[in-house]
C-alpha cells in the first residue's frame, strides 16, 4: 500500500495524530498533483465525489482553493454558509455530521471553536478537513512547508522564526515543524504566547526528530540567523474588537528592516494572508525580494488537493488495489 493510502478515511483536524511519514506522503503527493496541474495532465482522482464546504468564517483563499481543487480532481464542491444552514439555527453539530455523511464524500469546515471540528469528525462517517479554527490551521502550514521544500530543497535543519500572535498559525507550526526536523521559534508578547500544552508536545516531537523549539517574548532572539521569518495579522478573525489595543501590544513585533537584519541574509519571508501592511509587516518586506507569500497562497491549492486525495480517494483511483 502506498504511503498516502494509509490515510484513506481519516480526518485532518490538526497534525497531532499525523506521523512524520504521513506528512512526507502528503508533500510527495502534493508535488505530483502540482506537476499534473501545471502540465495539464488529467487527474480526476475524485471523479463523482462531493465535498461539502461549511463556512462560519469569511474566506477568499480557502473557499476558492477547495472549490478549484475539487473541480481539478473531477469532483464537486458544495458551498454551505453556516449562517444560512440549520447549524446557524442551532442544530447540533452531531446531527449535521450524521446527515451530511449520508449526502457527501467529505466535509471541509472553517469555523471558530476547534471543538466544533473535533465533534464533527467524531460523528461524521466521511473524512473531515479543518479549513481553519481559532486554534489550528493545518492546511495553511502544510502549504507553507511545501513552499519551503520547493524553495530550499530541504526541510530538515531549517530554522523558522514566527513573530507575532501565538495564534492558530503558531500552533500549527509547533505541531508540524518538529515532526519534519524544522527548528521552530515563536516570539510573542507575554499574554499572547501559544498554548502551553501544544508547546510541550512540540518539544517532545523535537527530541525524537533532532530539532529545536524556542518560545520567547524576544523577537530578535527568535529571528537571529533564521532561514525563514513568518508572521500573521495581530488581530485574527473574532478578535477585531481588540485591534487597536493589540497594535500597541504588538508594536515591537513588527517584521521590518531593523528586525530582518538579524536573520540569515538569504532569509525567506512568509505570511499566510490577508496582510496588513504597516502593522505586522512593512511593505518593503512583504513586497520585497525575500517574500514568497504568493507561492504560499498558490500551494494551498496543491496541498489541499493532496489531503483530499489521500483521505477520500479509493485505491483504484491511484491504479492500486
Amino acid at each position: 500500500m502506498a504511503a498516502h493510502q494509509r490515510l484513506r478515511g481519516r480526518d485532518l483536524v490538526d497534525f497531532s495524530d499525523y506521523t512524520t511519514e504521513d506528512v512526507h506522503a502528503l508533500l510527495k503527493l502534493a508535488l505530483v498533483l502540482k506537476e499534473a496541474q501545471k502540465t495539464k495532465f488529467p487527474h480526476a482522482i475524485l471523479g463523482g465525489q462531493t465535498l461539502a464546504l461549511i463556512f462560519d468564517k469569511a474566506s477568499t483563499r480557502t473557499r476558492i482553493s477547495f472549490e478549484v481543487g475539487m473541480a481539478q480532481l473531477g469532483g464537486h464542491a458544495l458551498f454551505v454558509p453556516g449562517e444560512t444552514s440549520q447549524m446557524g439555527r442551532g442544530e447540533p453539530i452531531e446531527d449535521t455530521a450524521r446527515v451530511l455523511s449520508r449526502y457527501v464524500d467529505g466535509i471541509m469546515i472553517r469555523t471558530f471553536e476547534h471543538a466544533t471540528v473535533q465533534r464533527l469528525a467524531e460523528f461524521a462517517s466521511v473524512p473531515v478537513v479543518n479549513g481553519l479554527t481559532d486554534d489550528h490551521h493545518p492546511c495553511q502550514v502544510l502549504a507553507d512547508v511545501l513552499t519551503l521544500l520547493e524553495h530550499t530543497g530541504r526541510l530538515q535543519g531549517l530554522t523558522v522564526a514566527y513573530v507575532g500572535d501565538g495564534n492558530n498559525m503558531a500552533h500549527s507550526w509547533l505541531q508540524l515543524a518538529p515532526k519534519l526536523g524544522i527548528h521552530i521559534r515563536i516570539a510573542a508578547p507575554a499574554g499572547y504566547l501559544p498554548n502551553a500544552d501544544i508547546v510541550e508536545q512540540a518539544k517532545r516531537d523535537a527530541i525524537r526528530n533532532h530539532s529545536q523549539v524556542l518560545v520567547t517574548t524576544d523577537p530578535q532572539r527568535a529571528v537571529e540567523n533564521a532561514d525563514v521569518i513568518y508572521t500573521d495579522v495581530w488581530a485574527s478573525m473574532g478578535a477585531e474588537a481588540e485591534a487597536e489595543h493589540r497594535k500597541r501590544i504588538f508594536s515591537e513585533y513588527q517584521v521590518n528592516s531593523a528586525l530582518v537584519r538579524w536573520a540569515n541574509p538569504n532569509y525567506l519571508f512568509m505570511h499566510c494572508l490577508p496582510a496588513h501592511r504597516g502593522e505586522e509587516v512593512t511593505a518593503e518586506i512583504i513586497d520585497g525580494e525575500h517574500s514568497i507569500i504568493f507561492d504560499q497562497a498558490e500551494n494551498r491549492l496543491h496541498a489541499q488537493k493532496a489531503v483530499l486525495c489521500a483521505l477520500m480517494a479509493d485505491a483504484g483511483a491511484f491504479g492500486e488495489e
